[in-house]
């Protein structure tokens, strides 16, 4: 069933989309490089990891918790190897100004935070650049 201007709404959708993903992990690698640049240092650890639905192996989620200088702890979510485990020792880098948006995983034996979420950025810009070249060539 073709449904009229269906080409239309499917191209804008995807570019919004990818659109607001790469935005959104733009967003975080301001934090996480203001974190690294000017942000202090604590031990934290991985406190669990959620296995998304459907059992993907390739989709899990990492958390990780650390106490700040005044005793509050944070949790955060962040990207993480296959090769951490609930419990294994973690550096965090954090803006003491605002740990609970800034917090992020940092040490060795981990990818650089920056070049994660920057990747990101990137290809999720570019695939908004290429549903948005598609679309354009499908208008004219």
């Amino acid at each position: 069933m073709d449904v009229p201007g269906g080409d239309y709404l499917f191209f804008g959708g995807m570019i919004l989309l990818f659109g607001w993903l790469a935005t959104h992990y733009a967003r975080r690698l301001s934090g996480v490089n203001r974190a690294l640049r000017a942000g202090i240092r604590a031990e934290g650890t991985c406190v669990r990891i959620e296995q998304e639905p459907y059992n993907r192996s390739d989709a899990r989620q990492h958390f990780f918790a650390f106490r700040t200088p005044d005793g509050r702890q944070i949790e955060f979510e962040d990207l993480a190897s296959r090769s951490i485990r609930v419990g294994d020792p973690v550096t965090v880098a954090y803006d003491p100004a605002d740990p609970d948006r800034t917090a992020t995983v940092a040490g060795r034996g981990h990818w650089s935070p920056v070049l994660q979420y920057g990747v990101l950025v990137v290809g999720c810009g570019l695939a908004a650049a290429g549903f948005a070249a598609v679309l354009l060539f499908t208008v004219v």
